[in-house]
């Protein structure tokens, strides 16, 4: 298949040398491809090609204020486009390649587009760890812009045919890597002060970072909170990874006509919901992560009007998964 496909269908591939190549070469010509990351399945577009960028905003209709995560194949290629303190460094260092997405002043020679930066002067950069992802990245030579690869503010896709789902003729290829395993985005650090400061929590926690610096890690400023008109990273917006459907959080019961979206032991009501699907009955964090955005793709579909989440327990990977379901109920 050539760059110059349609995309009023789009075409699905095989994470082959062949399909791999097909990717590289729609990247590099301005087109839009999606492909796994060990996230979630990223859209992606040429950084540095503000009409493609523009592409992305349309295909996923993302307000245009909330700014891209450039992705690269290396550390070294990505710190050729940021200005990274100490901090940052220690922190590439220790979870690069890995879900972790480092907000940085731009170098002076940074190629981003403004579009892609949200007209900002830092960048977000990240190295992702799937070898799917890594390979399609140094196929395509240039750093690609890959928010979720779903349609702006519903969940964010852990299978191809999830993005098929919210994508299809609107972009034009999808690149099929199987299900992706960590299943909630990259934590985001910013490293633009004289102390980190935590925008986004994700696939690698806050411990791990504290582990690693020394200290425990800054929340966000309230000035750049998730309310903010202007966020300075992606997945700030208060109303975000949103069903259709209402979600109901720290439930301790399913009401009738409810969805249950369960942690470990069934609720009271389980048995009358219209359906249910448990993230970890063995209330493993991981295994919940991995899972959050497909169940609640699945509960979406079942018809009821309302998701009542149990209550999920607030540290490592937690905080991230409450994050994401906080987002997911608020008001829109």
């Amino acid at each position: 298949m050539s760059a110059h496909v349609d995309d009023s269908r789009t075409h699905l591939l095989q994470a082959t040398p062949d399909g791999i190549a097909t990717a590289g070469a729609l990247l590099r010509a301005g087109r839009l491809v999606a492909f796994p990351t060990e996230t979630v399945y990223g859209l992606g577009a040429d950084a540095t090609n503000g009409k493609a960028v523009a592409a992305i905003y349309t295909a996923k209709e993302r307000p245009s204020f909330n700014p891209l995560i450039a992705h690269y194949p290396d550390a070294l290629s990505a710190m050729q486009h940021g200005r990274f303190n100490n901090t940052a460094k220690k922190l590439a260092q220790a979870f690069w390649p890995g879900p972790l997405t480092l907000v940085v002043p731009k170098a002076e020679n940074c190629p981003i587009s403004d579009l892609a930066s949200a007209g900002l002067d830092s960048v977000a950069l990240r190295v992702p760890q799937h070898p799917t992802a890594r390979a399609i990245l140094r196929e395509a030579g240039t750093p690609i812009a890959a928010p979720s690869a779903n349609r702006s503010g519903r969940v964010s896709p852990t299978l191809a045919f999830h993005v098929m789902q919210d994508l299809d003729g609107r972009i034009a290829a999808v690149l099929d890597g199987g299900e992706t395993h960590v299943g909630v985005e990259s934590t985001i650090v910013a490293c633009i002060n004289d102390r980190p400061v935590l925008l986004r929590p994700g696939g690698v926690t806050r411990e791990a970072i504290k582990e690693v610096l020394g200290f425990d890690i800054d929340d966000v400023d309230p000035g750049n909170s998730a309310n903010s008109d202007a966020p300075i990273a992606p997945g700030q917006l208060s109303s975000h990874y949103a069903p259709k459907a209402a979600v109901r959080l720290n439930a301790s019961d399913i009401q009738p006509g409810e969805a249950a979206l369960l942690f470990g032991a069934p609720l009271p009501g389980t048995d009358n919901a219209v359906a249910q699907f448990n993230l970890s009955q063995e209330r493993d964090l991981s295994e919940a992560a991995a899972q959050l955005f497909a169940a609640l793709r699945t509960l979406d579909t079942s018809g009821a009007n309302c998701i009542a989440v149990a209550s999920i327990p607030h540290d490592g990977l937690g905080e991230a998964i409450n994050d994401r379901l906080q987002r997911a109920a608020a008001p829109r």
